[in-house]
């Protein structure tokens, strides 16, 4: 079981993480320091970092600059809601491996998480299988964010990205609007808002209406 560390000060953000990653099977450490976050990375035996940038005392860029310095080599997810180019390449160039915008969903996370430590594990020859998600004939690849339709690649957004994986991972479940806002929209989302329904029909405009049916009064079934 992988055991990821989150450092991030915002105790809402950082208890919807712990509690969709244990949901997900992991295991979590969180803390609300950058200093304390660098020292348990360094001294700690974790297998993801999930850092927030904006921290009370030092930024996520520094403790990023730290425990790089110090050797450590686990994968590292930032968050910030400070979406700016200039942002994200300083996370980059600074041995960020990856770099998430808030608001996010969990299940985008969540994903990334999974494919970062895939990626981390498997040979080199095997990578390119961990970035990719299939069903009967569609496929999702984590690297371009695009969709592939019986051979036929397919621009998405990132919300329709979310919502795709979220039914691939779930294929012939139903799956509740409420299931779907909580994994897709996060702690962000309206619980009175109309969102699904919107995105599963722009779904099914680029993916197939056949795929995705409609259960009445209980959701919507990848099939």
């Amino acid at each position: 079981m992988s055991t990821i560390l989150i450092i991030e000060d915002e105790s809402r953000i950082a208890g919807f993480i712990a509690k969709g990653l244990k949901a997900a099977g992991f295991t979590s450490h969180t803390t609300s320091s950058g200093i304390d976050g660098a020292a348990l990375a360094i001294h700690g035996d974790f297998d993801l970092i999930v850092l927030d940038v904006g921290l009370p005392d030092i930024d996520g860029f520094e403790v990023l600059e730290r425990i790089r310095g110090q050797g450590v080599a686990v994968p590292v997810i930032m968050l910030t809601a400070r979406s700016s180019v200039e942002d994200r390449v300083a996370g980059l160039e600074g041995g960020a491996d990856d770099y998430m915008p808030k608001p996010f969903s969990f299940e985008e996370l969540l994903a990334r998480i999974r494919l970062r430590l895939r990626s981390d594990a498997v040979p080199t020859a095997t990578a390119q299988s961990a970035t990719q998600l299939s069903h009967g004939g569609l496929v999702l690849d984590y690297r371009s964010r695009r969709a592939q339709v019986d051979g036929v690649w397919v621009d998405l957004s990132a919300r329709e990205f979310a919502l795709a994986e979220t039914f691939l991972r779930n294929a012939g479940q139903v799956l509740s609007r409420e299931q779907l806002l909580s994994s897709v929209w996060g702690f962000d989302h309206d619980p009175g808002s109309n969102v699904v329904d919107v995105y599963v029909r722009y779904l099914r405009g680029k993916l197939g209406r056949e795929r995705f049916e409609t259960v009445r009064g209980m959701g919507y079934r990848l099939i």
